[in-house]
């Protein structure tokens, strides 16, 4: 992975974060990790969404990076990008070692008070 690709902007982490903090979109997520690439009408039968309301939910997952989407004859199947879901573990990785690494240095400043 280049550099440029491994320092994300806190932009792109938002779009990407937020793209994931939904309820729907993480199902989308979860049934298409389990299942493999899957099109709108295999989707839409698992949700209590209309498939109007799933494109819409997978096209935010695509703006973020996290689903890609090809076409199949008439169909449109969407299947996840595991590079941009290990981006979003990476930068919670980073956040999480920043609060263990906070949390150390207030340790050791308690300790030596």
């Amino acid at each position: 992975m280049s550099k440029q690709r491994a320092e994300r902007s806190p932009a792109d982490a938002a779009l990407l974060f937020a793209a994931l903090g939904d309820e729907t979109r993480l199902g989308l997520l979860q049934r298409l990790s389990r299942g493999g690439p899957a099109s709108i009408s295999a989707l839409a039968e698992r949700f209590r969404v209309t498939r109007q309301g799933v494109t819409k939910h997978l096209h935010v997952l695509a703006a973020a990076g996290v689903i890609e989407g090809r076409r199949e004859g008439r169909q449109h199947v969407w299947a996840l990008n595991p590079t941009r879901l290990a981006e979003a573990g990476r930068c919670l990785e980073t956040i999480a070692r920043g609060w263990d690494d906070a949390l150390s240095r207030l340790k050791a400043h308690l300790e030596d008070t």
